[in-house]
């Protein structure tokens, strides 16, 4: 996946606008299960979950979510879980600060990257979450909602043909979600034109 632009930041308004679209791990929190995955089982179940005719694609999303919620530690873990919770009550500088703890101690757990980036996303520091996702994709380029949020943030904020590119990213991974489907069509259409 190629580079994208640099946003500058923006100031907070609280909440997310309407015309922004929400990333996917944010639409469906998940809590890290005292069970962790074997890179082996991810693999497995990001192949299902890639297969077009997969019926049952919500509940492995939901597993790996879960898996990726995992950091290997317990107090990173709680860092993780205490960020999510204040975000869930709209405390997002609470939300920013247990974030910010986690990327400090653990900076090669993508899923504390990618929190901090939904968290900047709320409070509408766009500059910072595109940052953030840039990061977890270093650590997880497989990051479907990561990805999401990062095409639906470059198509609002006009840059059209790199949100097209992050959101082909998100359909080879997760060809499953009508919302990046129906975007990726209409991005063609603005970017690459009408077919005939």
């Amino acid at each position: 996946m190629g580079s994208f632009p640099c946003v500058a930041q923006q100031g907070p308004d609280g909440a997310a606008p309407s015309d922004l679209q929400t990333p996917l791990e944010m639409q469906r929190p998940v809590e890290p299960e005292p069970d962790i995955a074997a890179p082996a089982e991810i693999d497995h179940l990001l192949a299902e979950l890639a297969r077009p005719d997969q019926p049952g694609w919500e509940q492995i999303e939901q597993s790996i979510l879960r898996e990726w919620s995992h950091s290997g530690s317990a107090s990173m873990d709680l860092l993780l879980l205490r960020g999510r919770k204040a975000m869930a009550e709209g405390d997002l500088d609470a939300a920013i600060e247990h974030f910010t703890a986690l990327t400090d101690h653990a900076p090669d757990f993508a899923e504390g990257w990618n929190a901090r980036a939904t968290a900047y996303f709320y409070a509408g520091y766009y500059g910072l979450s595109i940052s953030d996702i840039q990061h977890a994709l270093m650590l997880n380029p497989r990051h479907f909602g990561a990805l999401s949020g990062l095409g639906f943030m470059l198509d609002t904020l006009g840059y059209e043909s790199e949100a097209l590119e992050a959101l082909r990213a998100v359909e080879a991974i997760h060809p499953h979600r009508p919302e990046v489907i129906d975007a990726i069509e209409r991005l063609e259409k603005t970017v690459e034109g009408e077919r005939l």
